[in-house]
């Protein structure tokens, strides 16, 4: 009786075992599926103090909203190859390239880029990352 009790007991211990590492496998599983995607937008600032006041402060919350995390917001560049970026270089980071999509087509960003175009001329484009 001792041994089949034993036995049972080792084979409950056995499958929570199982189940705790596979319940910690499934979210790495999920990142590796749904890397990171990265907003690159180069900026070209044609009435700094109207962009400074009126556009940055609302796009800023735009993109805190849709969880974008900021790698780069301006800040000095150096070009190495090819023609220099043309103004200021932001690098947003999104969870996922469906995020990143999701913030681009938001009624919250579109109502934004007539503000945008009207005291800039941008250019922006969106890279997948590595899971």
């Amino acid at each position: 009786m001792k041994t089949r009790f034993a036995f049972a007991f080792e084979l409950t211990i056995a499958s929570l075992a199982g189940a705790v590492a596979g319940a910690l496998a499934v979210p790495a599983l999920h990142a590796q599926s749904n890397p990171p995607a990265y907003v690159i937008t180069e900026i070209q600032v044609t009435d700094p103090d109207a962009y400074r006041t009126e556009y940055a402060p609302k796009i800023a919350k735009v993109n805190q909203d849709a969880g974008a995390r900021y790698l780069a917001r301006g800040g000095k560049t150096a070009t190495f190859d090819g023609a220099p970026p043309q103004g200021r270089v932001v690098v947003l980071e999104f969870e996922n390239w469906d995020k990143a999509i999701e913030w681009r087509n938001s009624a919250a960003h579109k109502a934004l880029i007539p503000l945008r175009d009207k005291y800039s001329k941008t250019r922006s484009f969106i890279v997948e990352g590595l899971p």
